[in-house]
């Protein structure tokens, strides 16, 4: 018997390979698949309120030829969340790791900033186009990770991962594969326009596990998400890293948001009511 088919879409800056352990995990209860790296394709570039980004996922999703259960870390889980609102015949269900829904007040600021012409001096986007990117050697690099505080809280072998599949060859050693351009447009980017979201309840089930110490979720409020998500919403010990801090937690939780979230479109076909749309 087939397994369920999954599509997992990862977080700005980290290259779905960067997830082996989660994805390893998961894999052993779905085929999962994964989109590499948003915002790399020509045809797709990064524009304002991630449009494109959206339609690069959906593209991909429509060559399944059946509806997927979709799975995203932080931009991935953004970008998965609007696409399934966009085209809900794509998805079976929705799981978002860590994807801060910026909506009310905050969403308004943020398109002043917008307007303004601020959005790259007050997002990360300034300090992700400066980041350092070509190391000597994969073992330098390596050493460079490792002497910050956030990758030191990852488990073992994630940052082999991240390496792994984040590093290519470079004439002075080795390179991020993810361009920081594109990093840089992502986060200057980020939707002010997800109350549209919010107007009704969303089409498919949908549900939300949060980092206890994600920052970003400070930054952007639960309010939104709560509304989006209802009762679908977990908490995980760890930081916005927490995929990468504790895989096989985030690849239980997530199953388990899994089987709530089908249970509740079951639910919904059969005429029943479902807490989501309750």
């Amino acid at each position: 018997m087939s397994k369920p088919l999954l599509h997992f879409t990862h977080g700005n800056s980290y290259p779905s390979g960067s997830y082996g352990r989660l994805l390893d995990d998961l894999r052993g209860d779905f085929d999962v698949r994964t989109t590499d790296m948003l915002g790399h394709d020509p045809r797709y570039p990064v524009r304002d309120n991630w449009h494109t980004l959206i339609d690069e996922l959906i593209a991909q999703l429509e060559a399944y030829g059946q509806p997927v259960i979709l799975v995203g870390h932080s931009l991935g889980g953004a970008v998965g969340m609007l696409a399934a609102h966009r085209r809900p015949d794509l998805a079976r269900c929705v799981v978002m790791l860590d994807s801060p829904v910026v909506a009310g007040w905050r969403a308004q600021v943020w398109r002043f900033v917008k307007l303004l012409g601020l959005r790259e001096r007050l997002s990360p986007g300034a300090l992700a186009a400066r980041r350092r990117n070509v190391w000597p050697s994969r073992a330098a690099a390596h050493e460079h990770f490792m002497a910050k505080p956030i990758f030191q809280a990852w488990a073992p072998g994630a940052l082999d991962d991240y390496l792994d599949h984040g590093l290519k060859p470079h004439p002075d050693g080795v390179q991020l594969r993810f361009d920081r351009d594109v990093e840089a447009a992502i986060y200057s980017t980020l939707p002010h326009d997800m109350d549209r979201v919010l107007r009704a309840p969303y089409p498919v089930p949908v549900g939300f596990i949060a980092g206890t110490d994600s920052l970003e979720l400070r930054q952007a409020g639960l309010v939104g998400t709560r509304r989006l998500v209802g009762d679908n919403f977990v908490t995980i010990e760890g930081t916005h890293l927490y995929p990468m801090e504790q895989p096989a937690l985030t690849a239980q939780l997530t199953r388990e948001m899994i089987a709530r979230l089908l249970g509740q479109a079951d639910e919904k076909k059969a005429g029943r009511p479902a807490a989501l749309f309750a």
